[in-house]
């Protein structure tokens, strides 16, 4: 396996923000030569990025036969879209590596929880907008497109359900003139890839109509989605058992375990396809 870093930075980024990649080596043993890169933007109400939904996650992907990657992107005081812009460098540079990395450049995969998930989705509702490759520097906006989606309990509304604090550390003071734009149930359009998305029905810090309001609008779009929702556990759940439990003992939910080997399923189906 190699471990790169990629500085994905831009002019408002803050100094710790850059893409750390997982990458397996190819071997002439194995008859496999590329492979997906799943691409993980943690949690943390756009306050911090969570080490729980990070490099664990990366190495869950990894024991599948994944390349995958964790960016750091940058969180309150910095300001949409300083975070969107360093998701679309790294996209662009994974695709533009993707021979050097044994990446498939056709499986690029997102994969976002919470806000982080609100990020992902962002992405994946905005990437083919000219401003997007404009402020990224990337002048082909083909190198930024995302291939799939993978959400966690994502926040998504700035309406009834929103998770405030996720907007208001991502706007500060244009909070209240700018959420309405950042409600991604509205932005949702054929751009947007097909989609694998969970949360639970308990969750009482991002509600689940989060991800409802979302999963209603791909499938208006006729975006294929596959959506589970759990009945049990609450808000960032992670991997649901104790390799991420938090120091407080929250964080595990026996029944949620298993959505790490229901999106396996999603991702191997997708590469079929």
């Amino acid at each position: 396996m190699r471990y790169e870093t990629f500085d994905c930075k831009n002019e408002n980024s803050l100094e710790n923000a850059n893409l750390q990649l997982y990458l397996l080596d190819h071997s002439p043993e194995i008859d496999i030569q590329t492979r997906p890169i799943i691409l993980i933007c943690p949690g943390g109400g756009y306050g911090f990025t969570s080490d729980r939904e990070a490099e664990i996650i990366a190495m869950q992907f990894l024991s599948m036969g994944y390349h995958s990657a964790v960016l750091r992107y940058s969180v309150a005081p910095a300001v949409f879209p300083t975070a969107l812009l360093e998701l679309a460098k790294s996209v662009a540079y994974i695709r533009e590596n993707a021979a050097k990395f044994n990446v498939n450049q056709n499986q690029i995969i997102l994969c976002g929880f919470s806000a982080g998930g609100h990020l992902a989705a962002s992405y994946s509702v905005f990437w083919n907008q000219d401003i997007v490759g404009e402020k990224a520097g990337v002048e082909n906006t083909e190198l930024l497109k995302p291939n799939a989606l993978i959400l966690g309990y994502p926040v998504i509304t700035s309406g009834e359900f929103a998770h405030n604090g996720s907007f208001q550390n991502l706007l500060a003071d244009a909070y209240e003139s700018k959420k309405a734009e950042l409600s991604l149930e509205k932005l949702v359009g054929p751009q947007v890839p097909k989609s694998f998305i969970w949360h639970t029905y308990e969750d009482r810090l991002v509600p689940v109509q989060n991800s409802m309001l979302f999963v209603n609008e791909l499938i208006k779009n006729q975006i294929p989605v596959e959506f589970h929702m759990f009945e049990k556990g609450g808000h960032g759940l992670a991997l649901a058992n104790r390799l991420t439990r938090s120091p407080r003992g929250s964080g595990m939910e026996a029944s949620a375990t298993v959505w790490i080997q229901l999106v396996h399923t999603w991702i191997e189906n997708f590469m079929n396809d």
